[in-house]
């Protein structure tokens, strides 16, 4: 997705960044893992491929992703609070290749989007509008075996859920887009709004870290073990205030993410 290319988030415990060329070595190093494979059942791929993913992934419009980094170091304010960023992250804008470097990648977030099959295959209301419905399934993963169990994982699935809630219209304005030109629609003109009608996620049965993690942040379980050793989880709370967000809002800030030249 290309909404998220030039916005990185900062968070005391995080820094989202979206995903370039120059985290797709580390990335790789990661995918090579028996262990990561297993449980996100994914098959290896070769580097030329991930680089290849990862310029087919920033142009889909169904999905959006973010690199986890450590956060930017920060100074201490009088109480012993975080403060301001410090001279050494150099402030405001994330530099790409300093604030985001091989040795402060710990993970990665993605959000993909999929036409709801369920509401295309139930009756539709003559009055819904032409609205289109959609569904986002949401995969974190904490790589670096040093980060694990320190709650990075939920601490990132807050941020997204957070930057979700801020910037929810312009997703769906480039999933519509993209999904248009895709069928041959042009621009997207003249078709229905989006509506983003809930987050899945799919754990491995036996995880029950991670099905505490999403459990905790007010996902539910949605039946049984599927024939891939899965459960399903759902989060049909996106429209409403989010438990957290008071507590975490002055702690979430949208930061121009800069290139460089």
């Amino acid at each position: 997705m290309k909404f998220n290319e030039h916005i990185a988030v900062s968070t005391p415990r995080l820094l989202l960044v979206p995903y370039e060329a120059h985290h797709v070595p580390r990335y790789h190093t990661w995918m090579k893992d028996p262990e990561i494979q297993e449980l996100t059942a994914s098959e290896p791929l070769s580097l030329d491929e991930e680089y290849e993913n990862q310029v087919e992934w920033r142009q889909s419009g169904d999905k959006l992703t973010f690199i986890l980094c450590l956060p930017r170091p920060q100074t201490l304010a009088s109480d012993g609070a975080p403060g301001v960023d410090s001279a050494e992250s150099g402030g405001g804008a994330v530099r790409a290749g300093v604030d985001d470097a091989e040795d402060r990648m710990v993970g990665d977030i993605n959000l993909f989007i999929y036409p709801d099959q369920e509401e295309e295959d139930s009756d539709r209301s003559p009055d819904d509008g032409g609205v289109r419905r959609v569904f986002g399934e949401v995969d974190v993963m904490v790589a670096s075996s040093e980060h694990r169990r320190k709650g990075l994982g939920k601490a990132a699935v807050k941020t997204l859920l957070g930057f979700m809630r801020r910037n929810l219209s312009a997703i769906l304005s480039e999933y519509a887009l993209s999904s248009a030109q895709a069928e041959g629609g042009g621009d997207g003109r003249g078709q229905g709004p989006v509506e983003l009608t809930r987050l899945v996620v799919k754990i491995k049965d036996k995880n029950e870290a991670s099905k505490i993690l999403f459990g905790g942040l007010g996902f539910v379980p949605n039946g049984g073990v599927n024939y891939f050793g899965e459960v399903e989880m759902v989060f049909e709370g996106l429209g409403g205030a989010l438990p957290w967000e008071d507590e975490d809002r002055e702690s979430y800030e949208e930061v121009q993410y800069s290139m460089g030249g």
